[in-house]
């Protein structure tokens, strides 16, 4: 599979470092722009004690979850995790709580480096493995070691709100997709994936379904009602957007990128009632022209499948993702994950 390098990269380690040494700075010796509370106000919540514009110390009661203090206080279950690290696994009732309405550190940057995510990028899960089909029991086992060594499994609609700086994501934060959306996956992932918790992105293009080895729609219904899986564009055709057809003038390749944008779009957001704003290139290859018309259709994210991990000053159509193997063993998955890049900022 042919990769390509974004067509826009920030050039020279020196503007690199000093673009984190400010979003050090500005982590540590500045105050964050403010996050309001989700309603209703926290004077009419039973069970907070006390309050400022960065905290709230609350009481909770028997049975309250993280996932509901975060949807009253933080305005989403996805932001769970923030309550949690600051207080630790559990809640215990009558125990008094922070909640901390403000985001410390949201481009994840340290003294000693910048957090990255990485986007995981399978395709198919079924017996008969290849390099683009992983065995069940790989899959299981991967799956497995992301639950057992602490890594957080993120939606990939939390990402634009990091690479913008407004909102952190959880330490050793992992993405998982699959493209083309291939029914092995309903089969065999989709069951594994459901047990762990974790969501995922099932990127789609169009025109595959209804053959006979594709996703049906009662079946894409079904996990997008589950609340894990979310779906998105792969594509009308599967073409590889770069490359232009014989003897297209500049005007009807552009109607056609258009077509390749819109149509999947447009069907998945009309059968599932969904935003479908997230984009993954067929075979990863992307240009300015395809950004273009990506940005004009209404899309916020471009992936590409060029390995590595994802920093908040990622460019947003250019997001890498590493492909997953079928031949891949655990200690290559292992070495797949990248959460952390080590430079000294000080």
């Amino acid at each position: 599979m042919r990769r390509v390098r974004p067509d826009q990269r920030r050039s020279g380690f020196a503007a690199l470092a000093a673009l984190l040494s400010a979003a050090l700075l500005a982590a540590c010796a500045t105050t964050p722009p403010p996050v309001a509370p989700a309603e209703p106000p926290l004077a009419r919540l039973e069970g907070v004690v006390a309050s400022n514009d960065k905290y709230v110390v609350y009481v909770p009661v028997a049975g309250e979850t993280y996932a509901a203090l975060a949807k009253s206080f933080l305005g989403s279950e996805t932001r769970q995790w923030e309550i949690a690290d600051f207080n630790g696994p559990r809640i215990e009732a009558g125990k008094p709580l922070t909640i901390p309405l403000k985001a410390a550190n949201p481009t994840g940057v340290t003294a000693d480096g910048y957090q990255v995510v990485t986007i995981l990028c399978y395709h198919r899960v079924g017996p008969r493995t290849s390099r683009m089909v992983m065995a069940p029991e790989n899959f299981a086992a991967q799956l497995d070691y992301l639950a057992k060594n602490n890594y957080r499994v993120i939606r990939l609609a939390e990402l634009p709100d990091f690479l913008s700086g407004k909102r952190p994501l959880p330490k050793r934060a992992v993405v998982i997709t699959f493209d083309d959306g291939h029914v092995s996956a309903y089969e065999h992932a989709y069951p594994l994936l459901r047990k762990h918790g974790f969501p995922a992105t099932f990127f789609l293009y169009t025109d595959f379904l209804g053959a006979a080895e594709a996703l049906s729609w009662p079946r894409i219904h079904e996990m997008a009602q589950s609340g894990l899986i979310d779906f998105q564009s792969h594509s009308k055709s599967h073409a590889n957007l770069t490359v232009r057809l014989q003897g297209e003038t500049e005007a009807r390749y552009r109607e056609r990128l258009d077509a390749e944008v819109r149509v999947p779009r447009d069907l998945i957001q009309r059968q599932l009632q969904n935003k479908v704003g997230l984009y993954a290139y067929p075979y990863g290859d992307a240009n300015e022209i395809v950004i273009e018309r990506l940005q004009a259709g209404d899309q916020t994210l471009g992936a590409t499948v060029n390995p590595g991990g994802n920093p908040f000053f990622a460019h947003p159509f250019m997001l890498r993702r590493t492909m997953i193997f079928g031949e891949y063993d655990i200690n290559a998955f292992r070495n797949a994950l990248q959460t952390f890049r080590d430079v000294n900022l000080r």
